[in-house]
């Protein structure tokens, strides 16, 4: 009989998981039920998207009253993105998703019963915190039940992203089609709580915390435990390793060691997770979320018309989601970026000195062309970058000040578009953004680190660190 491996730290769990090649046993549903938080995202997101037309001419919203509402939900996130990585360090991966799923549903049953704008808005506040602390968690949970040879995978949050508007797209057009009249809107918002409902309850009874997670905390037989639930890993708990110890000893991880993350080999991954993170969410939310206003300027002026335009281009969004885990693994995800940022810029440019002049097969391309180059780079590799850039103990951090980045990125986008807009035109604005990518670009080629292509786990080479530095002297800042 095979002497079962023993574990005695984080870097003897990530090399097990490491070592499988590919997510198995429970694990494979797990990972699923981790994504369906990033759906319940986008969906919550697209449900005020599709019915933001029938929701203002039937509440008598002002214009400022509806940039207020758009961009609730990103501005809770800048705040609570970085919180809810806090609670991922402190508490675990698990808590934080479970209590992330509450703040959804109360959400989007209070704005979905709203009588009045005020309502509504407190609605989309809870929607925002919801949003704010799922996205950082998931992303460093999903990275952790991950093995390196598929951190590509962690991309695919993107396609999941247009799955979910794309459905809700699909709701609203239904529900327009049984004429709801203008409580259109309240169906597509508070459809949103019967997904939430569904993810509470299977991540209630599915999810097992992070192994990783609880071998950094020294609860090391809790550690092999789960990797036996997870992945039927059969191990057994050893002696706490030097790292343990140390990490044990230290006092919990929170926002004053943050300042960790823009320190020594942290630096650059910091602004270059950050970056991208910023320009992805920029160009989506300034050009991509407005796709029914650009749909109504392309297709014709109806609600079905827009709505299903925004659907066909969604449904490209899905495809390059698709093509960023692929493009991840075969380019690494600081070129696929690159090369998406260059696409993207391309498009802008060329929609901005030829909106209107152009042929209807034109002007609905040259949107299919941003959409494809956003979803396959940048507007996945973001978030990505950050969940494989960290070791364990500074990992949800770490995604959550980059979720912070995205989120302030995404407020700018939804508040600049229709500023810009308004004095310039469509044609002004897409020139105006495309300086967006340009930066993007150019960061993604002057820094040149790449977890994908390190060869070496975060977490490993913390250990490696740690063992090579003499006894006297402070552990070395982790690779």
């Amino acid at each position: 009989m095979a002497q079962r491996p023993s574990v005695n730290g984080v870097a003897d769990v990530v090399g097990l998981i490491d070592g499988l090649g590919k997510i198995t046993g429970r694990a494979q549903v797990v990972w699923f039920l981790v994504f369906g938080g990033l759906f319940l995202d986008a969906y919550s997101n697209a449900a005020l998207s599709a019915g933001l037309g029938p929701m203002t001419t039937q509440m008598h919203l002002t214009s400022t009253q509806v940039s207020v509402l758009t961009a609730t939900a990103p501005a809770l996130a800048i705040l609570f993105n970085p919180a809810g990585g806090w609670l991922a360090t402190r508490f675990g991966r698990v808590p934080p998703l479970l209590l992330a799923k509450v703040f959804a549903i109360a959400g989007a049953l209070l704005a979905a019963f709203a009588g009045d704008f005020t309502t509504v808005w407190l609605g989309r506040v809870l929607v925002g915190v919801a949003y704010g602390i799922d996205f950082a968690v998931a992303m460093a949970l999903l990275a952790e039940y991950t093995p390196a040879k598929q951190g590509g995978r962690l991309n695919l949050w993107q396609a999941v992203w247009y799955v979910a508007t794309t459905s809700n797209l699909a709701l609203a057009l239904l529900f327009f089609h049984l004429d709801v009249g203008a409580d259109i809107w309240r169906w597509s918002v508070g459809s949103a709580a019967v997904v939430a409902v569904a993810l509470l309850i299977g991540q209630w009874a599915m999810l097992k915390e992070s192994p990783t997670w609880l071998a950094g905390k020294g609860r090391l037989d809790d550690a092999v435990a789960n990797l036996g639930k997870l992945y039927g890993i059969e191990a057994v708990a050893g002696r706490p390793d030097e790292a343990t110890r140390a990490a044990t000893a230290a006092p919990a991880p929170g926002f004053r060691q943050a300042g960790v993350l823009f320190k020594g080999a942290y630096l650059p991954r910091t602004v270059l997770s950050s970056v991208i993170s910023l320009g992805q969410s920029m160009q989506y939310f300034a050009v991509g979320w407005y796709l029914p206003v650009i749909s109504l300027s392309i297709f014709g002026e109806s609600f079905e018309k827009a709505t299903v335009g925004s659907m066909v281009f969604n449904a490209f969004g899905i495809v390059g989601g698709l093509l960023s885990a692929y493009a991840g693994r075969r380019l690494g995800l600081r070129l696929s970026s690159a090369a998406g940022f260059a696409g993207v810029f391309v498009a802008l440019v060329a929609m901005g000195l030829t909106f209107g002049k152009v042929p209807l097969a034109v002007a609905f391309l040259l949107p299919v062309v941003f959409i494809l180059c956003h979803a396959a780079g940048p507007g996945a590799n973001g978030k990505s970058i950050a969940a494989l850039s960290y070791r364990s103990d500074v990992r949800a951090l770490g995604t959550g000040v980059t979720g912070m980045v995205g989120s302030f990125g995404s407020v700018v986008g939804l508040y600049v578009f229709p500023q810009i807009k308004d004095g310039l035109g469509l044609a002004g604005t897409f020139l105006v953004l495309s300086v967006v990518p340009l930066l993007g670009l150019i960061t993604c080629l002057v820094i040149k680190w790449d977890p994908t292509k390190a060869g070496i786990s975060p977490d490993e080479a913390a250990a490696q660190d740690l063992a090579a530095a003499p006894e006297s002297a402070p552990a070395a800042p982790a690779r």
